[in-house]
């Protein structure tokens, strides 16, 4: 959704490079302004109480919110926030790759990994079963499911053209991904102290309920680098599993004659920031990435994830809960709770 955003905002084919970047750089510095307004109130919070007790990275999301509640931004700075609440992102989490060694991964074990392969087939048998429990058709059913259990939006847009699902279908099935994701941001560290969770274990959770890689980097930095890591790795296997689900949907639509010739592209599947996370991970593995960069690159990473919340609040319409069918409604947040509490069980078990 942002990359037509971009698009549309940014011109069309013809539009030169040069007009293509003025025209992210209005949006751009709306949000680095309310990011550098959060890190400040965090400083403020920093001086009188020696901690922190709203970061800067929640203050955006919160201060890009009231904005908008107030204020619609124009297409004039469309193209920048959009920019910014995913490319950016992106980068973001893609950066995060030179702080992670794979002995992290080999440490998690085989019993981690085969609990997120479990994890995601029950949460789509259940989360399909409560849809269709709900009177929702069975398309609508199949990309509430995807999106919900494995990877939010970009779940959905890979599936819709193998089920053939329509425009109206797509829409109410991505239409509780932007507001259900902040509020997976916001309030899942409040889980931290309630439960008394590690940083291992909130790690876990994390990537086991957010919906997209950015936003698990977002819910996780608060937690510390322990918990991202964790949590950005456990997410990346989770939308691995988008693979096979799609290759197991593709194969029941064509014995059910229903097949679509549209195809779903590599980089639908497998996302370039993914591969760069990996990349960047396999680099700092064989120590071609020096240990003395990755502290830098750690902060180049907060200040991008920080200024990403920021644009991700100032495209959050509240209202638009209005527009979202009560059955829709009910079908994603139930299964989203149904998720949270299998995997609350699950990292209690990881000690």
């Amino acid at each position: 959704m942002a990359d037509k955003k971009v698009s549309s905002a940014a011109g069309t084919g013809t539009a030169t490079p040069a007009s293509r970047i003025a025209a992210l750089i209005p949006g751009i510095l709306l949000c680095i302004g309310v990011a550098g307004i959060s890190a400040s109130l965090e400083g403020v919070e920093r001086h009188y109480f020696a901690h922190p007790y709203v970061e800067a990275l929640v203050m955006a999301i919160l201060l890009g919110m009231a904005v908008r509640s107030f204020w619609k931004p124009s297409e004039r700075w469309q193209a920048g926030i959009a920019f910014s609440a995913k490319q950016l992102l992106e980068v973001a989490v893609m950066l995060l790759g030179a702080s992670i060694s794979f002995a992290a991964i080999a440490a998690s074990g085989v019993a981690l990994l085969a609990s997120i392969a479990a994890i995601v087939v029950v949460a789509l048998a259940v989360s399909f079963g409560l849809s269709r429990l709900l009177g929702l058709g069975t398309r609508l059913s199949i990309l509430i499911a995807c999106g919900n259990s494995i990877c939010g939006n970009s779940a959905i847009a890979a599936v819709a053209p193998i089920i053939g699902a329509d425009s109206d279908e797509i829409a109410s099935s991505i239409s509780f991904t932007a507001i259900l994701g902040v509020m997976m941001v916001l309030g899942l560290p409040l889980l931290i102290p309630l439960l008394q969770l590690s940083a291992t274990q909130y790690g876990i959770l994390a990537g086991l309920t957010v919906y997209a890689v950015p936003q698990v980097l977002a819910a996780t930095l608060p937690a510390g680098l322990v918990s991202t890591q964790i949590g950005t790795l456990v997410k990346l296997m989770r939308v691995l599993m988008l693979g096979p689900v799609v290759i197991a949907l593709s194969l029941f639509m064509s014995r059910q004659g229903g097949a679509q010739k549209k195809s779903v592209g590599f980089f639908r599947l497998v996302p370039w920031f993914i591969l760069g996370f990996l990349a960047l991970a396999t680099l700092r593995s064989l120590e071609v990435v020096p240990t003395s960069v990755v502290s830098p690159l750690t902060t180049i990473t907060g200040f991008l994830t920080v200024v990403s919340m920021a644009a991700l609040g100032l495209g959050v319409d509240v209202r638009v809960l209005a527009n979202v069918g009560g059955r829709v409604t009910a079908a994603v947040t139930l299964s989203l709770m149904l998720l949270l509490a299998i995997s609350i069980g699950l990292v209690h078990w990881f000690k």
